[in-house]
């Protein structure tokens, strides 16, 4: 197969290609980018260090039409990878139309279509770090258990290692401790997708209408629960985070919280298809208020540190104010991302 048979949708063009691909290899990591080319960088090399027997390559999404700065490391990456044996294989596109939701399409329905026998799409963010057996763990997982979709821990890293207490605040805590069957998962910076999970849902993966809010995740994976796939957590297939001090900052986590809020609200209104469940789901939302209030007086006798107990108060005004109609909407292309 050549470059021109990749068949990419317009306005999606290709950017950057490795000097040799297999375009049979079963399994594909996505990664989509926007303006973090130094984080990018550490990405792309924590895959080629992988310790794993199985071929893989990766689909880059760069999401920045204009400066292409992950675009010029994933090019750079692979030139410098084509020299030595065995070096990662992949391709980079880029889709012009900005938002979070474009970008994750873009990557999944390109590997589907340019590696026809891809089975597993793995997904990693471009600020994140593989471990060394993260690949073989979350594959190796699905083949034994059958399931349809698995998660893994995304554990951070704080730039400020003052700030490490903050690990337990539940921005950056993984939802489960130990490996095994769960309900659902939560987040795509460290997922496995079957397959036959994209030929079951219809078009597009993720919805569009979380594309600046965030939270097309949590959406498919509700609609992955409600069609009745299966999911399995693995807590030893970790990837690191990397995470700045901006994001360490009250008025980031607070409204990190406040976006949590709303996303919850979005996903449950989406399946409340009659009037009165939308009314009732307005009336729970405001109901959390006070519930919240119990659930912070116990995070703060449990962690000691207001920041985290803040953060059930500013989930409830945060689905509240988006039940009332007022939502963040913090990946619009004018956000600067350290």
């Amino acid at each position: 197969m050549q470059c021109s048979d990749l068949n990419l949708k317009a306005p999606r063009a290709l950017a950057a290609r490795s000097a040799a691909l297999d375009f049979c290899v079963e399994t594909v990591v996505c990664i989509p980018t926007y303006r973090r080319p130094q984080h990018l960088q550490r990405t792309l090399q924590s895959l080629a260090l992988q310790r794993t027997g199985r071929g893989f390559a990766v689909v880059i999404v760069e999401n920045d039409a204009t400066g292409r700065e992950g675009a010029n490391v994933a090019a750079a990456f692979f030139h410098d990878q084509g020299l030595r044996d065995g070096g990662l294989q992949g391709i980079c596109l880029v889709e012009p139309r900005q938002g979070n939701c474009h970008a994750i399409n873009a990557a999944f329905e390109t590997a589907l279509g340019a590696f026809p026998s891809a089975a597993f799409l793995l997904m990693i963010d471009d600020d994140e770090i593989a471990s060394p057996d993260w690949l073989e763990r979350m594959v190796a997982v699905a083949q034994a258990t059958g399931a349809d979709l698995v998660g893994g821990p995304v554990v951070p890293n704080f730039a400020d290692e003052r700030r490490a207490a903050l690990s337990h605040h539940p921005a950056f805590r993984p939802p489960y401790d130990i490996s095994g069957p769960v309900p659902i998962i939560f987040g795509s910076g460290n997922c496995l997708i079957t397959r036959a999970v994209f030929e079951r849902l219809d078009e597009p993966t993720f919805d569009l209408r979380f594309n600046f809010l965030g939270g097309g995740d949590l959406d498919f994976f509700t609609r992955c629960r409600r069609s009745g796939m299966t999911f399995h957590w693995t807590a030893d297939a970790v990837i690191t985070e990397t995470v700045p001090p901006s994001r360490v900052r009250s008025s980031w986590l607070a409204l990190r919280g406040l976006r949590i809020g709303a996303i919850n609200y979005r996903v449950q209104h989406k399946a409340a298809r009659t009037v009165w469940l939308r009314v009732r789901l307005l009336l729970k939302m405001l109901a959390l208020f006070p519930l919240s209030l119990h659930r912070a007086t116990l995070l703060y006798i449990i962690e000691r540190h207001a920041i985290i107990a803040m953060h059930p108060i500013a989930v409830a005004i945060g689905g509240a104010l988006a039940a009332l109609g007022i939502e963040l909407q913090p990946y619009k292309a004018s956000k600067i991302v350290p």
